[in-house]
């Protein structure tokens, strides 16, 4: 059945490990075409996403797998083909297939992403960037076809430090002839895990994590063996679940040098944190502060995937927070949801205003995409009574086994 039900109102209690990142290992597994050999990646969350991206491999010829947490991918007789559109039309990360699939074949063919429902996030800035690198596209009814023969090194730069766009320039830039500097790219730190990855097959990155990345073209990659960063969008939820919930909680292989940002936030609304190498203790101990102003923005802002689970845990603090989402223009869909279990939210354009109420009351709710979906979890887990959340599998795009750890943290779940 496509939902869960929560129970809510009991303090958190006790201890979960942060599962592999879903955002670093999508664009890693399309760096894996670029392999003639075997590539094994450690760490590899079980999601339905990286399931998704794992069948459009397959289509291209790559056969793989898993061994846990292990994913075993030989791509040494790959063919040029065209993706399944049902696969790809279920996630944005489809589109970094086209910076790989060039620089192995010269071509691609593949139907437009898809994914969640928060905004218009177009393809144009990975289209403009990719004809600077020698790129012929046409957009058509069906999708994309792409060709590139003899990519070469160009000097590019982003109008927006789109990661997406960073990264398929990364991947087609990797095997390109030359130099390819890139300016105003991504900051992230999955930009930072992907060019890890490439130079561990033989590519040759520097400036990974800042505003400009430098390529320097090689002639082939190799394989190799890798372990995927732990997920900091799943630690922060679940950081922001226990302020709304209370109560104490361990969390293990935290990024957290990743999550300055939401660390700040946390220590505003009066939640405590003690941290020891890659395990952060977290306690709040009554009803955590509201009362001040938060703006999404790229890293290392606060991150615009975190934007709904810190609406839910505003909802119970005390006073009136403000929340200005500056990344996608639909992201407060979940306001909707929320306000069913007696929220306070008014939205006003990118701006929502929370006034924190003392209490949420459980009800029926729908998650309508990925961290919305996890934003109610939240709610649930801190309202009195029991929450029904349908449409469970949009969570599961990017939370390995929620249901596990909402019950390792002592939150009811049937």
């Amino acid at each position: 059945m496509d939902y869960l039900e929560i129970e809510g109102g009991s303090p958190l209690c006790g201890e979960v490990r942060i599962q592999g990142s879903k955002n670093a290992v999508l664009p890693i597994l399309c760096a894996a075409l670029q392999s003639p050999g075997v590539t094994v990646l450690e760490n590899c969350p079980d999601i339905s996403d990286v399931g998704a991206m794992l069948e459009l491999l397959k289509g291209y010829g790559c056969r793989m797998r898993r061994e846990g947490s292990r994913l075993v991918i030989d791509a040494g007789e790959l063919h040029p083909g065209r993706a399944s559109e049902a696969y790809a039309g279920t996630m944005r990360s489809s589109i970094m297939l086209l910076g790989s699939l060039l620089a192995r074949f010269g071509e691609a063919c593949l139907p437009y992403p898809g994914g969640c429902v928060i905004g218009e996030r177009p393809i144009d800035l990975h289209l403009q960037a990719l004809r600077q690198l020698g790129a012929e596209l046409q957009e058509g009814p069906e999708g994309l076809r792409a060709v590139c023969a003899h990519p070469c090194g160009a000097r590019i730069c982003l109008p927006f430090p789109s990661v997406g766009a960073t990264e398929n320039v990364v991947l087609l830039a990797a095997r390109a002839e030359g130099v390819t500097v890139l300016q105003n790219a991504a900051r992230e730190p999955e930009i930072v895990e992907l060019c890890r990855f490439l130079n561990c097959m033989g590519a040759r990155i520097e400036g990974a994590g800042t505003g400009t990345i430098r390529i320097r073209g090689v002639e082939r990659l190799h394989e190799a063996r890798y372990r995927i960063m732990p997920d900091r969008i799943v630690a922060g939820t679940y950081m922001l679940l226990s302020a709304a919930a209370g109560g104490k909680v361990i969390l293990k292989e935290v990024p957290l040098g990743q999550l300055r940002a939401v660390r700040q936030v946390l220590k505003q609304m009066g939640v405590r944190q003690e941290s020891r190498g890659e395990e952060l203790c977290l306690w709040c101990p009554g009803r955590s502060r509201g009362g001040f102003a938060v703006c999404t923005s790229p890293y290392p802002g606060f991150p615009t995937d975190l934007q709904s689970p810190l609406m839910a845990a505003l909802c119970l603090a005390d006073g009136e927070s403000v929340i200005e989402e500056r990344i996608f223009e639909a992201r407060f869909k979940t306001a909707e949801e929320l306000a069913k279990m007696g929220a306070d939210i008014r939205i006003q354009g990118a701006r929502a205003e929370i006034c924190g109420v003392k209490k949420l009351l459980g009800c029926s709710l729908k998650a309508w995409e990925l961290r919305g979906g996890a934003a109610l979890c939240i709610a649930a887990a801190a309202a009195e009574g029991t929450s029904r959340i349908f449409q469970y599998h949009y969570i599961a795009r990017g939370y390995e086994n929620i249901i596990r750890d909402l019950k390792d943290m002592g939150v009811v779940v049937h």
